[in-house]
């Protein structure tokens, strides 16, 4: 459950979808992980089948939780005491795991029981891709404690890898079948049980240029998933792209690998609204961290206007500056009014991404946003002249999916996953060509081209379906029982 705790779109998106969808699968008993990235969380509640649980009384479990609770958030104000404390728990806990593991023990997974916490469960772990109507699906549902930080455990293992081989903390988890993992996992598994790795892309070790903090994140992602592999884990890749990037890293995986598309979220679908609703979105959901922005978005209001619409993170691989570029020559030569929308958070090296665009901010015409919910950004894809999914290297891509089933037209890059995801229901152009990004736009957006938009759009309601949840859990539910039966 680690990257639910963080962010709205990705892989925190898919946590939450898959844990959603797994509890609704009649014959899967499913309990979340909980884990922090760099915080040392609070000891949860003994088995319940042993003598600890049951000599301690109600209110005592209650504070454990609690403090449970707390302890994966730090204070707004902390005081010193508090931050002396944390330093001295990420001080500590990785000796002791370390010696653990060195040593062949296991680490004992605390209970977390979100009966009396559905608040904390929804708001901060699922309310920033469900809808309302699954809160009792899921805000109640019970979840082990695993300690150490998932970023420790990736140093601990680094650092302990020149005596021996890196060194990962084994989990007690003998009261699973299975254990499902979000990228590969910073640990190992009780004998009984399997582990299955959630593998989203091999872009840290193919294209380790294009990630934050590159030499860690390299080795960590590399010397985890070799573990995984070495543990006989299985693989449920997000695209067939992502399985042949991983078979040419470690072809003998191959029996254990199978492909699941990504589920998009029930959120999305096509919405008879007013586009007059853009003013307020873009009002009230931009980026404040970009400064410079012209902050009238009254210019954007019209009957023809048009605007293209990019949705990710501001990082170097998701290619913003072609598109850019490509948008500058459309409006040079075609469609002078043609505005641009953002909708993504700041990520790494996202400095001269902003830079580039800061002409155009000033004036209004290119807008960044941020923290847009479904129920709005379903509105931005519907209405947006086109989705435009530029990214240099991809897992999956939830955009182009999501638009398509809000009934708008998709521009993609030409790149192996976004042939295989969208099929014939995008428009394609040659990754580093923003002159051929602007040709593929103009041939979606021009108003002789209606008819083709159309179809595009028309072929988009029929390729996402491929990725609703009633198409994608059958496939999770043959997998895992599968696995637990054999």
């Amino acid at each position: 459950m680690r990257p639910a705790l963080d962010g709205h779109a990705g892989i925190p998106q898919e946590t939450r979808l898959l844990f959603r969808g797994l509890s609704t699968i009649e014959g899967l008993d499913v309990e979340g992980l909980l884990q922090s990235s760099n915080r040392v969380i609070a000891r949860g509640l003994p088995h319940p089948d042993s003598g600890a649980y049951r000599r301690m009384s109600l209110d005592k479990r209650i504070h454990r939780l609690s403090r449970v609770v707390l302890s994966l958030r730090a204070s707004e104000r902390q005081r010193i005491t508090e931050h002396v404390s944390d330093l001295l728990r990420l001080a500590v806990a990785p000796i002791g795991m370390t010696a653990r593991a060195a040593l062949g023990m296991s680490e004992t997974l605390g209970v977390f029981d979100g009966a009396q916490f559905r608040d904390f469960v929804w708001r901060d772990l699922f309310a920033r891709t469900l809808p309302v109507s699954d809160l009792d699906t899921v805000a109640g549902a019970r979840m082990r404690v695993a300690r150490v930080p998932w970023n420790l455990t990736h140093a601990t293992a680094l650092a302990t890898r020149r005596f021996g081989g890196p060194l990962y903390p084994r989990l007690d988890t003998r009261d699973f079948d299975i254990l499902l993992a979000e990228t590969p996992f910073p640990g190992r598994v009780s004998r009984r049980t399997r582990m299955v790795v959630r593998y989203h892309d091999a872009i840290p070790i193919l294209m380790p240029h294009t990630i934050t903090d590159k030499s860690f994140h390299q080795a960590s992602h590399y010397h985890a998933l070799a573990r995984n592999v070495k543990d006989g884990a299985w693989f449920a890749c997000v695209s067939e792209a992502t399985r042949r990037d991983l078979l040419s890293i470690f072809p003998e995986v191959e029996p254990r690998t199978r492909t699941i598309h990504n589920m998009v979220s029930h959120h999305y679908h096509e919405e008879a609204t007013s586009a007059g609703r853009l003013y307020e979105i873009i009002r009230t959901r931009r980026n404040e961290k970009v400064k410079g922005s012209e902050p009238d978005p009254m210019r954007w209001m019209g009957a023809d206007h048009q605007y293209l619409l990019m949705v990710s993170t501001l990082e170097p691989r998701k290619n913003h500056v072609t598109l850019l570029s490509a948008w500058e020559m459309l409006r040079q030569e075609r469609f002078p009014d043609l505005k641009l929308l953002i909708v993504g958070s700041l990520g790494w090296d996202h400095s001269a991404i902003v830079k580039r665009f800061k002409p155009w901010l000033a004036n209004g015409d290119v807008q960044m946003l941020e923290e847009v919910p479904a129920s709005e950004l379903r509105l931005l894809y519907h209405h947006a002249a086109a989705t435009v999914c530029p990214s240099l290297g991809e897992g999956f891509d939830f955009s182009g999916v999501e638009a398509m089933r809000c009934g708008g037209a998709v521009v993609a890059s030409d790149i192996p996953v976004h042939r295989e995801v969208f099929g014939d229901a995008a428009e394609y152009f040659h990754t580093y060509a923003p002159a051929d990004l602007a040709r593929a736009v103009g041939a979606v957006i021009d108003g002789e081209h209606a008819a083709y938009r159309s179809e595009l759009i028309e072929r988009g309601r029929v390729v996402s379906q491929a990725y609703l949840p009633d198409r994608v859990l059958p496939q999770w539910r043959e997998f895992l029982l599968g696995l637990a039966g054999g």
